[in-house]
This record gives C-alpha cells, structure tokens and sequence, in this order.
C-alpha cells in the first residue's frame, strides 16, 4: 500500500482536505472513499479549489482519481466539502475500503 494511500485513507477517518497535483494540475479535495477498481487503487473525492482541465463549478465537483497518479499528497486541517447528491451510487471504486460517515 502506498502512502498516498495512507494518507487519503487517514483523512477520510479524521475528515481531513487533501491538496495534491493530479494530471499536473494542483488541486484541493476532501476525500470520500477510497479502495479498488478493477485490483488498482482510487479515491473518490469532492474538489472545491485549485486547478481543473474540465473546469470547476463553484459549488465543487466529484472527482474519481488514480491514487498511483497523485502527487505531492498532502492532509491539511480545513473546512470540509460535500455535495448534496454524496448518498447516489458511485461507479468510482468496486471494493470500498474506508468511506466517510455522513
């Protein structure tokens, strides 16, 4: 398990945002679940600020991410995002490790 991973998985127990660069883009995200698709890892997280290629709505955005394509992972203690549709069904991660509880 690779640490990024610890730290996702710490920060979605202790309600942590997560600031990290994905795709070469630096973003800030609390995260929502994490755990496997298809045997690799990936999270599920809302991205309230920072740089997006597809654009980000001022209320936030669902994001499914490869944790192996994370960088520069960093928990920071913050404000926490959710989005009102967070109890729908998500096809992000098939084995759910550790989720939020709401």
């Amino acid at each position: 398990m690779s640490n990024h991973y610890t730290v996702i998985r710490d920060a979605i127990v202790a309600k942590q945002q997560i600031h990290a660069t994905y795709q070469g883009l630096r973003r800030e995200m609390c995260p929502h679940a994490i755990g496997t698709k298809g045997g690799s890892p990936q999270a599920l997280f809302v991205q309230f600020a920072g740089e997006s290629s597809s654009g980000l709505p001022a209320e936030g955005a669902w994001r499914c991410l490869k944790v192996s394509e994370l960088s520069d992972v960093e928990a920071r203690d913050g404000e926490w995002h959710t989005l009102a549709n967070h109890s729908q069904r998500s096809t992000c991660i098939d084995v759910i490790d550790t989720e939020v509880a709401h």
